[in-house]
């Protein structure tokens, strides 16, 4: 008789659970898939430490086909009830759009049918009753009203190249429910899907299965950013090889992800006449349109050749009535129309949802942030005196061209866009610098968006000015890069290429706001107004990417206008990590003690647990004045100052409370519940012989004592760290411990030479704070190794035994008091 309560999970997956998926017909090597990870670990910053937390991970996930998840399975160890696993297993497959959910201890299964088909909306199950392949796919194509012909479609096989790369489970989701629309005969298809999600890689994998199925054969990609069309022909949609061209004139080399070059292939002439052998058409909307009939190049297709648009953020106007997308999809309206946004633009004027329906799929800035394929961010508000009191000029008072200013209030609206303050520009720029220098990090890639382009240009010249020393080694650290720049826009590969160190900080107006995939940009700076929630979520999009080479697992938004009060508005989602007011005179870096905040699950545990793993110690640009239609001048006045005058550092909660704690009572927290008592510490350090691991351990569990002794600012051993912040125990600098094992004379029962290297470990302990003396490799430091040779030096002691052991004592007698 097999005794199944000494059996792990794992030996009841592989000797119960898996043999009964078998014997019911699951292929174990295309359809069951065991210990599926499908979220990365969300990233929690904690000062300067950083940590993931636990990805999510299945027991078994079972596909019909290849990336058509149909089935889950929660396993536990034959100590707990078969049913243990099902809440756990119903929560993932709600995630992961999965209908039938079983729960397994190795003696059987409970069965949960989420599509609501069943008799019974839980069962148990015998191992031998598990169902077939076959009748867990009827159950499922009867739930989505599948006929023959859709299940054929919506069966059709994704791409797959063979090097392991794999959609993740948000886009398969997203793939899935886009094809079963279609496949059910929906002509109009929404998806929303946060910047950073991969959007491009999603359409790709649509766009190839229909094309591959036969069921689209004429495909036109709609976006509005070249670098857009460029980058996804060279990448995503490199596997459409000679199907597939651009609608321009322009002929273009361009490099992709990998390194590579290719040339782009064109559809257009110089006489901008169309090549219709193609399959997959790539266009800009403003290269096959315009306001003149002439430029309408899209009027020279029939109004039936594409049978499928793709429509790449599709709130950016496609959804207005008078706009120029709106016009080509209705060119072309007996074509299926898929829209992919981040930001589903919903106001009394434009909605996308009346144009598409509502979105088949979302996945949110939220819900990428909290499984760990999104950047987290921290917040910091700046107030100017001007723009919170605002500015009334002194009767008289002459602007640089020698004009009377108009005696009346400026306030924030008006700053930049109808009246310039010299002395506020210079003082953004004087905080961005500070905040690049405070950091330790100059040559973080930072964005800085500005009013209009003629804003852009004088904070340019005022951000050259404060780091002079940098432009004078390159006169690309600070580049503007506007619409009508063409030699700021030559430069946006560099900027948005990690590899690529110039240009650092960019100013720009409206051009970098949404589409342009910055991956390793760490400070986004708001130094104008931005009314519109659409676009303030494309603008906190620039940050959310991940770039786990550049060690980029989180931004910093740095609001001077007030942009970040959208924080509070009900439709944003994915609330900052930190918010920081600095007051006047205050470091404009955030300080490293910001409590951890979940604005969903209440608040996060002050300190990393054992689960987690360290990774990382508006308005239009032109004002036009009523009755005119002429460019309203600026006015430029001089020599009137601008000061900070916030003093709040807060932090929100998952209530949007503020709440402040410094990393002082983080650490006493924390440790206090590793360490009951001072007697409890003390035991635990006394026990272990090589001290380095218990530091070791705690710096695993996301608490590294570094930051907090750069805190206390003393020159105190980790023992006393501990024993001073946490136990309220005077501490001795290594210094004072040091002397008081000298004054002891422990060495005494040695030889000179023995006595020579124990001083000499000491000397290092006192400057250097190496705590794991009893190492041999320590004897081959400097100067300990003009000593001898490490073997020659542990001779002195008799064996390596002895050497330990007098190393031991030594270490003994260092904490041998606390005080």
């Amino acid at each position: 008789m097999i005794d199944k309560s000494s059996m792990s999970e794992r030996d009841i997956c592989t000797k119960f659970i898996t043999p009964s998926l078998k014997r019911a017909g699951w292929d174990e090597l295309a359809q069951i898939r065991e210990e599926v990870s499908f979220t990365k670990g969300r990233i929690i910053v904690r000062g300067k430490l950083v940590t993931r937390g636990k990805a999510k991970r299945a027991d078994y996930i079972l596909y019909y086909k290849n990336n058509i998840p149909i089935a889950l399975i929660e396993a536990k160890d034959n100590n707990h009830s078969v049913g243990d696993g099902m809440q756990q297993g119903l929560e993932y497959a709600e995630t992961l759009e999965i209908p039938f959910v079983f729960s397994s201890n190795g003696d059987g299964f409970i069965f949960h049918d989420r599509t609501g088909g069943s008799a019974e909306k839980e069962a148990d199950m015998g191992l031998d009753a598990f169902p077939s392949p076959a009748n867990l796919w009827v159950r499922y194509a009867a739930w989505k009203g599948l006929t023959s012909e859709a299940e054929q479609l919506v069966l059709q096989d994704y791409f797959d190249d063979g090097s392991g790369k794999a959609p993740r489970y948000y886009q398969v989701n997203a793939v899935n429910a886009a094809i079963e629309a279609f496949a059910k005969g929906r002509d109009r298809i929404l998806l929303v899907m946060a910047t950073g999600t991969g959007k491009t890689y999603t359409a790709f994998q649509i766009i190839w299965r229909l094309w591959k199925a036969g069921r689209k054969k004429r495909i036109l990609y709609l976006a509005d950013r070249n670098v857009l069309i460029d980058q996804t022909m060279v990448n995503d949609f490199r596997p459409f090889g000679a199907a597939m061209a651009k609608l321009s004139t322009n002929a273009k080399t361009i490099e992709r992800a990998d390194g590579s070059t290719a040339d782009l292939p064109l559809a257009l002439d110089k006489k901008r006449r169309i090549d219709t052998a193609f399959e997959i058409y790539l266009g800009l909307y403003q290269a096959i349109t315009g306001p003149e009939e002439r430029q309408k190049l899209f009027k020279e297709f029939s109004r039936g050749f594409f049978d499928l648009i793709i429509i790449d953020e599709c709130h950016r106007g496609s959804a207005a009535e008078d706009s120029a997308w709106r016009e080509i999809l209705e060119y072309f309206s007996e074509a299926t129309q898929i829209g992919l946004t981040a930001t589903p633009k919903e106001t009394k004027y434009v909605s996308n949802i009346h144009y598409f329906g509502d979105p088949v799929y979302s996945y949110s800035l939220r819900q990428g942030i909290r499984d760990g394929f999104l950047a987290p961010y921290k917040v910091i508000k700046v107030h100017i005196d001007r723009d919170v009191q605002g500015y009334r000029p002194e009767l008289g008072t002459i602007d640089r061209e020698g004009n009377e200013v108009e005696d009346r209030i400026y306030n924030q609206k008006d700053f930049d866009r109808t009246l310039v303050l010299d002395d506020r520009t210079k003082l953004v720029a004087t905080k961005i610098t500070d905040f690049l220098k405070e950091s330790g990090d100059r040559f973080q890639k930072t964005i800085v968006f500005c009013v209009d382009e003629e804003h852009a240009a004088r904070m340019r010249q005022a951000l050259l000015n404060e780091n002079k020393d940098l432009c004078d080694q390159n006169h690309r650290y600070v580049m503007r890069i506007t619409g009508s720049d063409g030699e700021g826009q030559a430069q946006l590969g560099n900027f948005i290429d990690p590899e690529v160190r110039y240009p650092v900080i960019v100013t720009t107006s409206r051009l970098l706001s949404t589409g342009v995939d910055a991956q390793t940009c760490r400070l986004i700076v708001l130094d104008r107004p931005v009314g519109s929630m659409t676009e303030f979520k494309q603008i906190v999009g620039r940050g959310t990417r991940v770039h786990e080479d550049t060690r980029k697992f989180y931004f910093t938004l740095m609001d001077f206008r007030g942009a970040t009060n959208h924080f509070a508005d009900p439709e944003f989602d994915g609330q900052p990590v930190q918010i920081y007011e600095p007051g006047e005179g205050d470091p404009i870096a955030p300080p490293d003690n910001q409590p951890p905040n979940d604005d969903e699950e209440g608040p996060l545990p002050p300190e990393p647990g054992a689960d987690e793993v360290i990774v990382d110690g508006g308005p239009p640009d032109i004002t036009i004045p009523p009755g005119g239609g002429e460019r309203r001048q600026k006015i430029y006045v001089n020599g009137v100052g601008a000061t900070i005058i916030a003093e709040r550092i807060e932090y929100l909660d998952e209530n949007g409370r503020l709440i402040t704690e410094s990393l002082r009572d983080f650490t006493k927290k924390a440790l206090k519940k590793r360490f009951a008592s001072l007697d409890d510490f003390l035991r635990r350090w006394n026990a272990t012989g090589r001290k380095q691991a218990v530091i070791d351990e705690l710096a695993n569990e996301g608490l590294p004592l570094d930051s907090l002794a750069e805190e206390v600012g003393k020159d105190l051993d980790p023992f006393d760290l501990i024993c001073h912040i946490v136990f309220d125990q005077p501490p001795l600098t290594r210094r004072e411990r040091a002397e008081s094992v000298r004054k002891r004379d422990v060495f005494s029962k040695y030889g000179p030479q023995a006595r020579a290297v124990l001083e000499a470990l000491l000397t290092k302990y006192q400057d250097e704070g190496i705590l794991n003396l009893d190492d041999p490799h320590v004897l081959q430091i400097s100067p300990i190794d003009q000593l001898g040779t490490p073997l020659q030096l542990i001779k002195q002691f008799g064996t390596r035994v002895d050497f330990e052991r007098a190393v031991h004592q030594l270490q003994t007698a260092l904490y041998e008091k606390v005080v």
